[in-house]
């Protein structure tokens, strides 16, 4: 079996090549990168399946690398390293798009267990349901394509995004148990997944403003229903 191949981007040369040798020895092919400007050069030039990027780097932090990565594609996950646990990072991480975040100091063996589950997601694109078009209000939603469609307009979706609204489709005018979506989706319920859906539910809401049929909405310590009201 092919190892997974990793870009690890950190500019403390000890903990990167502690960390490199750690991975490797857990069966992991990883590019070390020691600044911004590098791990994005090394980006564009690899073929990566999971990237791990330290957030505080000289020339280009991780923050701005994540987003020029996101431009070049949308679907290879991200954990951001970072020794800040201010709340307003952890939900910028993640409105850029990362998978995880990882505060120093961290339990190796809880990064190896992130490792597997991230790429266990990521390899798995279907997620237990066989219907992929949907009819919601006045859009159609085309999960295969993870495109939401309404007359000539079209919005391109990311693979979290399609895969939770498919989730709420499966659902509709029911309750999606938070839980659920957690565990199918992001591997894990913990606080940072959790922010992290909440996230996307809010970007999904913006796809759908145009209905004022359509609406998703909190239901306390549950999960979300999305509405489609009847004319």
């Amino acid at each position: 079996m092919e190892k997974a191949k990793i870009l690890l981007v950190e500019d403390d040369p000890n903990f990167g090549n502690v960390m490199k040798n750690y991975l490797e020895l857990n069966d992991y092919d990883v590019t070390l990168c020691r600044d911004g400007v590098e791990g994005k050069e090394s980006f564009l030039k690899g073929m990566f399946d999971l990237c791990i990027l330290d957030v505080m780097m000289p020339k280009k932090d991780g923050f701005m690398l994540a987003e020029e990565i996101r431009l070049h594609n949308q679907e290879v996950p991200i954990i951001f390293l970072t020794a800040k646990t201010m709340k307003e990072d952890v939900l910028k991480g993640f409105r850029i798009g990362a998978d995880d975040y990882l505060t120093k100091p961290f339990d190796s063996e809880v990064l190896l267990h992130k490792l597997k589950a991230i790429l266990k997601r990521s390899s798995d694109t279907d997620i237990a349901f066989n219907q992929s078009e949907f009819k919601i209000g006045k859009y159609k939603f085309n999960f295969e394509h993870r495109l939401i469609l309404n007359n000539d307009n079209q919005q391109k979706l990311s693979p979290k995004e399609a895969a939770l609204l498919r989730l709420l489709c499966t659902h509709l005018n029911d309750v999606m148990p938070r839980q659920k979506a957690l565990k199918m989706i992001w591997g894990d319920d913990n606080y940072f997944t959790a922010r992290s859906m909440d996230v996307f539910i809010t970007k999904l809401r913006k796809y759908f403003k145009d209905d004022p049929n359509i609406d998703i909405i909190n239901i306390h310590s549950k999960g979300f229903k999305m509405i489609d009201k009847p004319f």
